[in-house]
């Protein structure tokens, strides 16, 4: 009775999974891997320097520059857990995943894309008392406290992502197991599943809306305040310099947080999506961040466009 009742060990944990790529464009990988791999260099490029100027420079161990870091240090990590596997499955034909380097993959990227998503959120925090708390900036937003904040992102991660390995874990795998994606994520996984998935569904619809749809909230309430009070500055000029620190500061949530929901909510209700439409953007929310991020604030933010130009023209 228990035997008839419980798959074997392999329906449980296959060995490998089967990365498909991008359905409908399978002959045009190799080619599709050159922007992909473009962009991934620019990341890299990109947020390793602005890592380096500020890790170098001393007057840009500000807390706005810090959590600029903390934001680095996460796209860094964010397309660095998908992009290499993509590029060897596009021209190296290499389509297998072990099981466990599958989990693993998933849960890097859930956590990451989560602890992103918070480091968004503490510099939506450090704007608002930069510039509605000015006088007491320095003494709430110290080092340690900074330090406190990215310590708090990545455990708050990391206890939300943990629970969809049990998750996933706790289902049978006795079917293909073929995944028709360039990388593995939670649902992805789950659908391969012979058994229910109901929970796996719920709890990831939770986790979506109570922890990234919270800081969704947060991020655009402290905004509200930050408008209402930069509308009271008394000078033109002030204005203007907050209202464009705080674009670039929009700009980046609204790369991060738009494909992102619009791929996570296809996922699970928009059957009418192409499946090539869908996974092109589930991998763009990933990359397009980490290539924008360096570029807005690099640009936007005068004393590091200013030691950015100055360390490429060979001055110190």
């Amino acid at each position: 009775m228990v035997s008839a009742s419980v798959p074997n060990d392999t329906s449980f944990h296959p060995s490998t999974f089967i990365l498909l790529g991008i359905p409908g464009m399978r002959d045009q990988h190799i080619w599709a891997a050159i922007p992909f791999c473009s962009m991934y260099i620019l990341a890299l490029v990109g947020n390793g320097t602005i890592l380096y100027i500020i890790m170098k420079e001393r007057t840009l161990h500000e807390p706005m520059y810090l959590f600029l870091c903390l934001l680095s240090i996460t796209d860094l990590v964010l397309c660095s857990t998908t992009l290499p596997k993509m590029l060897t499955l596009f021209w190296l034909k290499s389509h297998r995943i072990s099981y466990q380097g599958c989990l693993t993959q998933m849960f890097f990227v859930h956590t990451i894309f989560a602890t992103e998503s918070a480091v968004l959120l503490a510099m939506a925090f450090d704007r608002y008392v930069a510039i509605c708390r000015p006088l007491h900036y320095a003494s709430i937003l110290n080092a340690m406290v900074i330090g406190k904040i990215g310590l708090a992102c990545v455990v708050r991660a990391l206890l939300f992502v943990f629970p969809f390995v049990i998750l996933i874990e706790r289902l049978p795998f006795c079917g293909h197991h073929i995944i028709p994606h360039t990388y593995c994520e939670h649902m992805g996984i789950a659908k391969l599943a012979c058994a229910s998935i109901r929970p796996n569904t719920i709890y990831g619809l939770a986790v979506a809306l109570s922890v990234t749809g919270m800081d969704v909230v947060l991020i655009a309430t402290s905004y509200g305040l930050i408008l209402r009070a930069v509308l009271r500055l008394p000078s033109k000029d002030a204005q203007f310099r907050a209202f464009s620190t705080c674009g670039a500061h929009i700009c980046v949530i609204l790369v991060f947080y738009v494909p992102a929901f619009f791929s996570f909510f296809t996922h699970r209700f928009g059957q009418q999506v192409p499946p090539h439409a869908h996974i092109v953007l589930a991998n763009l929310y990933l990359l397009v961040p980490p290539v924008l991020n360096p570029l807005v604030y690099g640009i936007n933010t005068k004393q590091i466009r200013l030691r950015i130009f100055d360390f490429f023209m060979g001055r110190r």
